[in-house]
């Protein structure tokens, strides 16, 4: 089973993303199925299916469903790539593309998903933690760094959110190198981010916005860092 599923994906990858050059992708938006490179992209996948399977032709009516639904998926998130959010478009279209794959694995080999692992209690621990490492933390930091006010620091020279967006993935590699024991990865992180603020400090040249940056940092860390303790802690409980 799995080795058929390593393989769909594999040449779902290559179709789609590997061997679809941006050109492709924007002359299909703009003219659809009246594209050549719409029918280029499917045999782009049906090529890379039959590769992968070997030839393997007792594989057609699966190789089919999966080219045709493919084409079919691509056409529809043209026709609402004006209307829709282009992110949540995307992430709509890869998961029907792999709901396909995942049929076609199934038809083959029969397999159930356990729900009840959904409500175990080491999973909803676990989402407990993504929850309290992503929000709360945001929440926390902005809260005690709203107690100075600096013009140093000024949003409009950055992107929307940029700060929460960047401490939230910073805190979630904090806590997955704490799962995985892997300190010094921690400390190479920090490091990274000192280099990338750096021209931020030589340019303002302001203690102050040294001090406030690096309380936002050591707050941001401290807080996955704490977190991920007290999860380990509770998770030998369980």
């Amino acid at each position: 089973m799995m080795d058929l599923a390593i393989k769909l994906l594999i040449s779902h990858v290559l179709g789609d993303f590997v061997f679809q050059p941006d050109r492709w992708v924007e002359e299909k938006r703009d003219k659809g199925v009246k594209s050549v490179y719409f029918y280029l992209h499917g045999l782009v996948h049906l090529l890379s299916l039959l590769i992968m399977l070997g030839f393997d032709f007792s594989y057609f009516l699966s190789i089919a469903a999966i080219v045709v639904s493919h084409l079919g998926i691509d056409y529809f998130k043209i026709k609402l790539e004006p209307i829709w959010n282009p992110r949540l478009l995307f992430g709509l279209d890869q998961l029907l593309h792999l709901l396909v794959i995942a049929g076609v694995v199934s038809y083959y080999f029969s397999y159930e998903i356990d729900l009840e692992i959904f409500s175990s209690t080491r999973l909803l621990l676990f989402m407990l933690a993504l929850l309290m490492v992503t929000f709360f933390s945001s929440v926390v930091v902005k809260t005690i760094m709203s107690t100075w006010d600096l013009k140093e620091d000024n949003a409009d020279e950055s992107l929307d959110h940029a700060g929460k967006y960047i401490g939230i993935i910073e805190r979630l590699f904090v806590f997955g190198f704490i799962l995985l024991h892997q300190w010094s990865a921690i400390g190479f992180l920090i490091a990274a981010k000192s280099v990338f603020r750096f021209s931020d400090l030589s340019r303002a040249k302001d203690r102050k916005l040294t001090e406030y940056i690096l309380i936002g940092t050591l707050l941001s860390f401290g807080l996955a860092v704490i977190i991920g303790f007290v999860y380990q802690y509770i998770l030998q409980y369980i």
